[in-house]
């Protein structure tokens, strides 16, 4: 599956999902002084955004040292996308939320959050299809990490503006999509399988 920059800049934004994770900072974050919040956002979008780098660059690596390959990257990536597609569209009921002590810092904000197992599959899977694109995928990334920032920062206008049920609403529709990217990424990966065998 060849991707463009625009495609990959969807297909991360889609996977981080800034507007699902709404919620989870808004719990993580109501210990923490308003006024520091914002600082708190960027902190860890920073975070998620480095180590997802880290993934892009020395992902080639990882796989080479841990004996796998690009294809089993591959349907291995869409595995964990139809997994989190489908917690997106039905998410599961985790009863009430308690809060979080203190500031949170690294989990579970920047890591799973934004940088989860998917999103590191992801930048590894791009880089693994077309590495002669690498600084393109950084790009994307970029793009992605400064959506989050702004959505993220934002947040607490959106719920307010739109309402809870229309967030939610909107990332059952992006899980949806993201279902449909890993049904394709699965068939391509079982097509390559077969004509290797």
């Amino acid at each position: 599956m060849s991707y463009t920059f625009a495609s990959a800049t969807i297909l991360l934004l889609l996977i981080t999902d800034p507007l699902g994770n709404i919620p989870i900072f808004a719990n993580a974050l109501r210990g923490v002084a308003p006024e520091r919040r914002a600082r708190v956002i960027l902190r860890e979008v920073l975070i998620a955004f480095a180590l997802l780098l880290v993934f892009l660059f020395f992902g080639a690596q990882f796989l080479r040292v841990m004996n796998l390959s690009d294809l089993s990257l591959q349907i291995a990536g869409a595995v964990v996308l139809f997994l989190i597609a489908l917690r997106m569209i039905f998410p599961p009921d985790s009863g009430p939320q308690t809060e979080l002590p203190g500031e949170p810092l690294i989990v579970p904000l920047a890591i799973p959050a934004l940088a989860g197992p998917s999103a590191m599959a992801t930048v590894m899977l791009l880089v693994a299809q077309a590495p002669e694109r690498r600084m393109e995928w950084v790009a994307a990334l970029c793009v992605t990490m400064a959506v989050c920032a702004v959505v993220l920062l934002m947040a607490e206008r959106i719920q307010r503006l739109v309402g809870e049920r229309v967030v939610m609403a909107f990332e059952r529709l992006m899980g949806l999509i993201l279902v449909a990217i890993s049904v394709e990424m699965l068939i391509r990966g079982i097509k390559q399988l077969a004509q290797q065998l």
